[in-house]
Parts: structure tokens; sequence; C-alpha cells
């Protein structure tokens, strides 16, 4: 395992209040167990994170409606408690942003890549992302962003129905108004009462054609960019199984090899100067063969520790290890490696593990986090379900709880990501 300076500790950013973010909990896991102390800024009262023996202390995040300036506000906060700078590491696309919107005054406080301004909300505006894949010629589905209702109807057209609708700044949704970040809608009046709630929203809708979904279509890259622009650590993978299906965050996920996926991501990098962490999300053209861009996350992704190679080495040790002048290993690629989410999988959780499975919440050497999880997560579930479907699920058993929420959520709003979901979403 690379050797990475305890000296420095690492402070991981969360601005949503989504207590089942698992990403978080692997970051905690990976540096802790590396030697690194682990602050960590979330909402993190009711979150299974918080019982990790790896948490060296937790920190209270910012209010929801909290700018990028009361962010770094409450960062610097934390760092005044500590000696000598950390490496911070935002979890979310909200954090990043404020991040890199006020990294000038984070600076002196934080060991921070050198990223192009602006360019972290570059690549996470999905309107604006249309725009970079162009310019690097990268392929990204066919995008059309109405400018009124009665456009609506003329993209619908244009595209072919179903459509896949999209807020821009799906961070900026506010928490209890049913918005999704992702729908995939089937007619045009369902896209036209989605336009009607832009202003509720905080950004713009867009309308996007569809890619149906193949057996092998849905894949993802992890990465880290370091100093020099090389990437490094991480890898391609396929998406096994997602929730909700074909739309979702990985639920099952393989560390698969594919060259044109890894020359697409190293190529973005390249041409956009990015520098850090990257979470990127394809879907393979059936009809075109071609690998389509669906998201740029400036962030880990909830699934990064699949990409955990023969060293030790992912993501979040590479940025540790970069930021503080220690070398960076060659990668040592583990394919076939994967990556599974009790929660949302638990039969596959459930069958005998292979030699290379690693889970969200499960770990021998930490066993609150998955302990505090099955506690807190029937009690969540069942509040998901519309009330006919709380009468319907009486008593499920517990390997059956998770096929049911799946069925009964599914049918509430298809093709669409819960708020929690949302934010979970790689």
């Amino acid at each position: 395992m690379p050797v990475l300076d305890t000296r420095v500790p690492a402070v991981l950013l969360r601005t949503d209040r989504n207590p089942f973010h698992h990403g978080t909990l692997g970051a905690v896991r990976s540096l802790g167990r590396a030697g690194v102390d682990v602050h960590v800024i979330a909402d993190s009262a009711r979150s299974p994170v918080s019982r990790s023996r790896f948490v060296s202390a937790l920190h209270p995040a910012p209010p929801p409606d909290a700018s990028p300036a009361d962010i770094a506000a409450a960062l610097r906060r934390v760092a005044s408690a500590l000696h000598g700078p950390a490496v911070l590491i935002p979890m979310d696309d909200a954090g990043a942003l404020a991040v890199g919107r006020t990294r000038d005054s984070l600076a002196p406080h934080y060991l921070l890549p050198r990223q192009p301004e602006a360019l972290a909300e570059r690549v996470a505006d999905k309107a604006l992302l249309a725009g970079v894949c162009a310019e690097v010629d990268v392929p990204h589905p066919v995008t059309l962003m109405p400018d009124s209702a009665g456009r609506v109807t003329g993209a619908v057209r244009q595209l072919g129905l179903p459509v896949v609708a999209k807020w821009s700044r799906p961070w900026l949704l506010p928490p209890g108004t049913g918005l999704r970040s992702t729908v995939l809608v089937h007619s045009a009046r369902e896209a036209q009462a989605l336009f009607e709630r832009s202003g509720e929203a905080g950004s713009r809708l867009l309308l996007q054609a569809f890619l149906p979904e193949t057996p092998d279509g849905d894949w993802f890259f992890h990465g880290y960019a370091d100093r020099s622009g090389t990437t490094r650590a991480g890898g391609p993978g396929r998406k096994e199984r997602a929730w909700p299906r074909g739309a979702g965050l990985t639920v099952v996920g393989r560390w698969t090899p594919n060259p044109r996926v890894e020359a697409l991501a190293e190529r973005l990098v390249g041409a956009l100067g990015y520098r850090g962490i990257l979470d990127l999300d394809f879907r393979r053209d059936a009809a075109t063969g071609k690998y389509h861009l669906l998201d740029f996350n400036p962030r880990p992704g909830s699934q990064f520790r699949l990409f955990t190679d023969a060293s030790g080495l992912d993501v979040v040790r590479a940025q540790h290890l970069d930021l503080t002048d220690r070398p960076l290993p060659e990668r040592s690629p583990r394919p076939g490696r994967r990556f599974v989410v009790e929660n949302y999988a638990p039969l596959t959780a459930l069958r005998r593990g292979r030699a290379g499975r690693e889970a969200a919440w499960h770990a021998r050497d930490d066993l609150g986090p998955a302990l505090a999880m099955w506690s807190l997560w029937p009690g969540h579930a069942a509040r998901r379900l519309p009330p006919r479907g709380r009468r319907a699920s009486a008593a499920p058993g517990p390997a059956d709880t998770g096929g049911l929420i799946v069925r009964q959520t599914t049918a509430s709003l298809p093709g669409s990501l819960t708020d929690d979901e949302k934010a979970s979403s790689c």
C-alpha cells in the first residue's frame, strides 16, 4: 500500500442531506485505514457514516441554502482547529462548485488541485456540458433547451419519445418538492408540466435524446488527474445493475477494461486541463457503437472504491499522495473486481462473494455503519412508499424488502430518482 503522509489530515465536505451516501463512507475508510485523520463536514446526525471508527471528527454542515461564501466560511472554521493545511475533498457537486468559486480564500488553509477557473461548474452544469463535449469532440446525446412551453412540444417531436428530461443544475433542486434531477418522460404533456416548474427548480430544463438501454451499454470511468494532467488511479467499469434501472446510481458494478472509454476520459482531461478527481458516466449507442458522455462529476463517484488496485491505490488516496508531494505508484489494475450496494441490491449482497468484491456498507474492520444502515433503512424505505404501498408491505421479510421497495418506488414515478438516490448518483 502506498504510504500517505499521516501528518496531513483530510476534510470531506458533503453539502446535501442524504444520510445514506456510501461514497462518503468509502472515502472515510480509505483514508482512515491509511492512518490519515479524517474530518467530515456533513449533516451526519442520522447518518450511518458517523458510526465509522475511522472518522476522527464530525462537523456540522452549512445550512441547505448556504452560498459558496457560507460554505467557504464553514471550511475555514474547521481548518482553524487543525494543525497545518488539510487535503480537502468535496463529495458532491455543490461542494465542488463552492470550493472552485472560493479557491483563493481556501488555498491558505487547504491543499487543492490547481483547477482552471470555473471548470468544475462548466462540466457539472448539464446545459454547459453539451457545449463542452462539442468543443472537445466527445459524443453527447442531442440536447435541446426550450425557452417557452410552446417550444417544448417541438423539442419532443424533434427528439422522439421517450425523452430524457434533466435540470441543468440539479444541486439547486429544493427538497420536498418531488422534483427529480432526471426523469424519462413519455409525452409532450409530461415535459410541459416539468417546464412549468422551472422557476421552482432553480435552473433550466433540458430535453435530451434517449439512448436505449442495452445489456452492456452503461459505463463509467473514475480517475484522478495529477498536477501534470496524467490520469492516475481508477479505471473504466460497467454497470451491471442500476437503480432505477437504466437511469440511476450503480448498485452492482464491475471493473471492466474498455480502451475506448478510457481514451475518451483521457481526451477530456487533456483538452480541458482538468485536475483532481473525476467521475464520468457513458452510454453506448447501439446504432452507432459510439460512447456518449452523459455526466461529468467533478468529485469522487459513490462507487469509487471499486477501482482499488492491487497496491491499495484509489482516487482518494491518489489525491492525498499527489497534494502532499508523495510519489504515486503505477496503476496495477484488478479487472473483474465488483462493487455492491447492499441496501439497493440485497439479494446480490447475500450471495457468497467472490474474491475482489467490495460491499458499500459492510466491512469486517468497521461494522458500525452497516449495522446502523440496516436499522435505519427499512423506516426510510417505508416512508418512500406511497400510502397504498405501505399497506401492501405490512411485514416484508429482510430478503424481500429490497425488491418490494424497488417495485413500489418505480411505480410511483417511472424513470426518476428519489432525492437520496439523486444525491448518491454516480
